[in-house]
C-alpha cells in the first residue's frame, strides 16, 4: 500500500484537546507526566517502580491460555513478563463482537509497533505489547453489533453482568450473518474459520472466545491479552479498593482535576462517582454507594457496614469491579507498564487520572493516541484519480467539495472574491466620508457592508448551486467516494469492520498496518491499495 499522512487537526474529526496534546501546549502539562517521544520514554524508564507481582502475572497469564493452542512468540513473552528489564505497552478496548470497528485493529497494531520501536531505542529492555480486554464491563448494547460492508449485524440476546463471562454460543444468528457477508472469495473462508471456532466451537466465555480471534490475528507479533477478571490480580488491588470505596480519593481527586481541565478549555470525558466500584458476581453487575451510613449494591439487597466491607474485599476481591476512571489504576498495579494506547476521548479522560495515580504512588504511564488511518481500494483510489482530488480534499464536506471541484472546471468564473475586495475599496472610501461628517454615521455604513457581504455570498453560493447541474455526473462520483470512504459522514474507522479487508488482502492487511504505522509521528495515515 502507498501511504500518505495528513494533521490530525485538518481532518476536521479530532477535538482541540488531542491537537494541543500532541502539539505540547502548556496548559496541558500539569496533566501528564511524560511527553510522548523517546525523550519521554527514556525518562519515564530511569525512574520507573514496578509495583506489579511479575511471578503472578506469568501464572495467571499462562494459565489463561492454556485453553487454547498459542503461538511460540506469546509465551515467549509472557515468560519474558518475569524479567526486571521487561515492560508492558498496553493498549485495552471492549469485547466487541468480531473486533466491532476498524479502531479496535488500530489501537493493537498500535500497541505492537510501538513495542518494536522501543526496543530498538532500548536494546538492553523488553517490551512486550499488550491488549487488554475490558471483560468486566456490562454494557452489552455496546458490543453487540458491528457494520460491514454497509450492514448490522446485531446479536440478539438478553445479558446481564460482565460481558466477559457471557457465553458465546448464543451468537449462531449473527455468526451466520456476519459469515454471509464475508461472502466466499479471497481469504473469506480463512477469516470464516477464525470466526467459527472462536463463537461456536470451543469457550463459554465471551472474554476466551475474543482472546482466540484476537490471537489468531496478531499471535505472530507477539501480542499479550490479558483478562483482569481474576482473582489473584484482584488481590494486589485489595488495598487500594477498600481505601478509595471507604475514603472517597478518586472522587476528590478527579473532581478537583476536572475543575482545573475545564478552566483550561478541555470537555471533560468523564465524572467520578463518589464510590467507583461495582460489585461483581455472575449475571451481576451493579454500583456500590454509600448511604444511610452503610454500604448498598444498587438493585440488589446486599448491603455492609464498614466492617463487612471490608472483610468482604480481603475475602473476595474478586466481587468489585473498578469502573471507567478506576480500571487504568487497576491496570497500571497489576502491569509493569510504561505507555497507554488510546482513541481522542481516552487520552483526554486519561488527563483526569494523574492525581489519584499520584495519591496511590503509581506510576503514571506515557499516554499515545493510537494511529488512525483511512484504506481506500484501487478501485475509489482511480475515481479520486479521475476527479482530480487530493489527499486533503478527502476530509472536507461533501458540499465543500463538490463546490471547489465545480469552480475549478467551470469555464465560468464562479467566485465573486475579486468583486468583493473591488467593493471593500469603495466601502473604505464610504466609510471614511462618513467619519468626517459624522462620527457616529461609521457604524451604520460598517452595517451596510456587511448586509452586501451576505448578499455577496450568497450569490456565489447560487452561482455555484446552477453550474452544478451541468456537472451532475461527475458530482455523483463525489457523493460514491465519500460514502465509500466515510460512511454516515463518520471516520471509516469509527464504522466499518475489518471483515471485508480482511477477505481481501488477508493477514496482509494486518501486514501493511504494521509497516506502516508511526505510533510517534502523530499523523493521519491514508493507505492506498497499489
Amino acid at each position: 500500500m502507498d501511504v500518505a499522512c495528513i494533521s490530525y487537526q485538518d481532518t476536521g474529526f479530532f477535538s482541540q484537546t488531542i491537537v494541543d496534546y500532541i502539539d505540547d501546549a502548556a496548559q496541558l502539562r500539569p496533566f501528564y507526566k511524560y511527553r510522548p517521544n523517546i525523550e519521554g520514554f527514556a525518562e519515564l524508564l530511569a525512574n520507573k517502580k514496578v509495583i506489579a507481582d511479575r511471578q503472578v502475572l506469568h501464572d495467571v497469564l499462562r494459565e489463561q491460555y492454556a485453553i487454547m493452542a498459542n503461538d511460540r512468540k506469546v509465551l515467549d513473552n509472557i515468560s519474558l513478563l518475569k524479567e526486571a528489564n521487561t515492560y508492558t505497552v498496553t493498549t485495552g478496548h471492549q469485547l466487541n463482537i468480531f473486533t466491532g470497528p476498524l479502531y479496535f485493529i488500530y489501537k493493537i497494531v498500535t500497541a505492537i509497533k510501538l513495542a518494536k520501536q522501543l526496543k530498538k531505542a532500548f536494546p538492553d529492555k523488553n517490551f512486550v505489547p499488550v491488549y487488554w480486554m475490558a471483560s468486566e464491563d456490562h454494557d452489552f448494547a455496546e458490543i453487540n453489533y458491528t457494520n460491514i460492508g454497509g450492514k448490522k449485524v446485531q446479536w440478539e440476546y438478553e445479558a446481564a453482568g460482565a460481558t466477559g463471562r457471557i457465553d458465546p454460543k448464543t451468537m449462531r444468528k449473527v455468526l451466520n450473518e456476519y459469515k454471509g457477508v464475508l461472502g466466499l472469495d479471497g481469504h473469506a473462508s480463512e477469516l470464516t474459520d477464525i470466526v467459527e471456532q472462536a463463537y461456536a466451537s470451543t469457550f463459554d466465555k465471551l472474554a476466551d472466545a475474543t482472546r482466540y480471534l484476537v490471537n489468531a490475528l496478531f499471535g505472530k507479533y507477539g501480542l499479550v491479552i490479558i483478562d483482569a477478571d481474576d482473582v489473584a490480580f484482584k488481590k494486589q488491588f485489595a488495598p487500594i479498593i477498600q481505601q478509595d470505596i471507604i475514603e472517597q480519593n478518586s472522587f476528590k481527586n478527579i473532581t478537583a482535576t476536572n475543575h482545573e481541565l475545564q478552566k483550561a478549555g478541555v470537555h471533560i470525558q468523564v465524572n467520578p462517582r463518589e464510590i467507583n466500584f461495582f460489585y461483581l458476581q455472575d449475571e451481576l453487575r451493579e454500583r456500590i454507594v454509600f448511604e444511610h451510613n452503610e454500604y448498598r449494591v444498587l438493585n440488589t439487597e446486599i448491603r455492609f457496614t464498614e466492617e463487612e466491607l471490608k472483610k468482604e474485599i480481603a475475602n473476595h476481591p474478586e466481587y468489585f469491579s473498578p469502573n471507567v476512571v478506576m480500571r487504568p489504576l487497576y491496570q497500571e498495579c497489576i502491569l509493569p507498564n510504561i505507555a497507554y494506547i488510546g482513541g481522542g476521548a481516552e487520552v483526554v479522560y486519561w488527563l483526569e487520572l494523574k492525581s489519584t495515580f499520584e495519591h496511590y504512588k503509581v506510576d503514571f504511564p506515557v499516554l499515545i493516541l493510537r494511529n488512525s488511518a483511512l484504506v481506500i481500494r484501487k478501485e475509489s483510489a482511480a475515481k479520486i484519480a479521475r476527479m482530480e482530488l487530493s489527499t486533503a480534499d478527502l476530509f472536507k464536506t461533501t458540499d465543500i467539495i463538490k463546490s471547489d471541484w465545480v469552480k475549478k472546471h467551470s469555464e465560468h468564473t464562479l467566485s465573486l472574491q475579486q468583486e468583493w475586495a473591488e467593493l471593500q475599496a469603495v466601502f473604505e472610501k464610504v466609510r471614511s466620508k462618513a467619519r468626517k461628517v459624522d462620527n457616529t454615521l461609521a457604524p451604520s455604513a460598517e452595517a451596510v457592508q456587511a448586509r452586501l457581504k451576505h448578499a455577496i455570498d450568497s450569490l456565489e453560493k447560487k452561482l455555484v448551486k446552477a453550474e452544478k447541474t451541468k456537472y451532475h455526473t461527475h458530482l455523483t462520483q463525489i457523493d460514491a467516494i465519500k460514502a465509500e470512504l466515510f460512511p454516515k459522514d463518520s471516520l471509516q474507522e469509527r464504522t466499518e469492520n475489518f471483515g471485508l479487508l480482511y477477505v481481501k488482502w488477508g493477514q496482509q492487511f494486518i501486514e501493511e498496518l504494521v509497516k506502516n504505522f508511526e505510533p510517534l509521528d502523530f499523523k493521519f495515515a491514508v493507505l492506498t491499495e497499489k
